[in-house]
């Protein structure tokens, strides 16, 4: 497949991930949204990397992996301490976070 074909997929990924993150009400939608975002930077570093014959897109896409698992982490333990103060995920309802 031709380089211009994965640089597409991941643009309409990406597009995709920047409309979730700003139509979803949901937290854990949200957190989904942003992981879409990050796949879809790896896909256009990896395709970047093999048009140019290095390994460099390679080893950033290796170390945004990395800090979507560190995210995922923390966002998901965020939402449920959350969701046992408030019964709720809406991301409406934290306008207001008292302590």
């Amino acid at each position: 497949m031709l380089v211009a074909n994965f640089l597409l997929l991941g643009a309409v990924l990406f597009c995709f991930g920047v409309y979730g993150v700003i139509a979803r009400k949901n937290a854990v939608m949200v957190l989904m949204s942003i992981e879409l975002i990050l796949n879809a930077v790896n896909l256009n570093f990896i395709a970047f990397s093999l048009m140019n014959d290095s390994i460099d897109g390679h080893v950033f896409a290796l170390y945004i992996i990395g800090v979507a698992a560190a995210e995922v982490g923390v966002g998901l333990a965020m939402v449920l301490l959350v969701y046992r103060n408030r019964k709720s995920i809406a991301l409406d309802e934290l306008s207001e976070m008292k302590g």
